[in-house]
């Protein structure tokens, strides 16, 4: 089945802790050290960890708190986006060298197809190679690849040989290289849905493999359709460079619950702003309003309201978001806030319901 698709060559290029790396690269004291980047009071959140951290299991996501309980010695610096853009740009317009299709998947990694590229080179692998030297040498951070003949497996394959590494996965091995593949290394299952194929006996990409479609879409659904097909190596989404943002948003983490409704308006109000600032300088403005609220008990709510007209001033997006707090009680004390704006005018009818991006910008204090 395999043999009968067409075969590209496929990279996925993953910069190596970006966040806390371009730190270390800005801030010569804190190389070798264990860096975070986040919050480290009692509120923060870990939004990345260099590689010295995570070999005290600091990881992000996790809590200021629980990361200096498990590295005592962590450094913590505020995340820097605009400098995170900046770099990212810059490693962009290396891939731009190779081939025109590039898709981002965020600031630190895209997707490169080099079936056909600007340097007429047959080996992808070498490719690969290249640009890793030339992020290395041009911008001093490191980067990881993994090359294959579809996104899938290029991206797990990145992950294989990570930091400063990179894994190719020819045709003729991408079966056995699934078939041995621990379940938990698909790219798109995550705790939830390993712990239910480890309840089924669904430990590895053979025991995935040995399962027929309808088996597996009785117990995962649309998703099942897509196991099935990716344990074969069948994944036939093209690289996609003209990726169409669908929404921007901003959220803040607060210090304290908040449990009074003038005080929320107040952090909101700042909220507000920083999504008109981005929409403005993005040239763009959408119709939908998004409230985001994340309760002290972690539990997550969503108000939405889409206006006939599109809109990206302040005051405007602020007016929308109050009726949208005030549109029923709260149901508990608030730690997070977020607005997010989307249905852009940058999308056309035809894309809209096809392609998204979702850009956040996060704080933690």
């Amino acid at each position: 089945m395999l043999e009968d698709l067409p075969i590209r060559k496929i990279i996925h290029v993953d910069m190596d802790a970006f966040y806390a790396a371009v730190e270390q690269l800005d801030k010569p004291e804190l190389k070798g050290k264990a860096v975070a980047v986040g919050g480290g009071g009692k509120r923060g959140v870990v939004s990345a960890a260099s590689y010295e951290a995570r070999k005290f299991g600091v990881r992000s996501a996790m809590s200021g708190v629980l990361a200096k309980m498990n590295c005592p010695d962590l450094i913590f610096v505020k995340p820097r986006f605009d400098r995170y853009t900046e770099i990212s740009k810059q490693i962009r317009s290396i891939f731009y060298d190779y081939t025109d299709l590039v898709e981002p998947l965020s600031l630190d990694e895209a997707y490169l197809d080099v079936t056909e590229n600007k340097k007429g080179h047959p080996s992808a692998t070498l490719i690969a190679q290249d640009i890793r030297r030339r992020i290395q040498e041009e911008i001093g951070l490191t980067a990881s690849a993994g090359i294959s003949v579809n996104k899938f497996i290029a991206k797990i394959a990145s992950d294989v040989n990570k930091p400063n590494g990179q894994k190719t996965v020819n045709p003729e091995e991408v079966i056995l290289f699934l078939e041995e593949l621990d379940i938990r290394k698909f790219f798109g299952v995550g705790k939830v849905t390993a712990k239910r194929m480890y309840d089924l006996g669904i430990f590895t990409g053979k025991d995935l493999k040995s399962k027929s479609k309808d088996y597996l879409t009785t117990h995962f659904g649309k998703s099942g359709a897509m196991y099935f097909n990716v344990v074969r190596g069948i994944h036939l989404s093209p690289v996609k460079p003209d990726r169409i943002r669908k929404s921007l948003a901003a959220e803040r983490t607060f210090k304290e619950n908040l449990s009074s409704e003038i005080f929320m308006l107040d952090k909101l109000d700042h909220i507000a702003e920083e999504v008109s600032r981005r929409l403005l300088k993005s040239k763009v403005a959408g119709r939908t309003v998004t409230l985001k609220i994340k309760y002290s008990d972690f539990t997550l709510q969503t108000r939405s309201k889409t206006l006939d007209y599109f809109i990206s001033d302040k005051d405007v997006i602020l007016e929308t978001t109050k009726h949208l707090l005030y549109q029923e009680k709260l149901k508990n004390s608030v730690r997070l806030l977020g607005i997010s704006i989307s249905n852009l005018n940058s999308e056309t009818a035809e894309v809209q319901a096809k392609k998204s991006i979702s850009v956040q910008l996060k704080f933690d204090f």
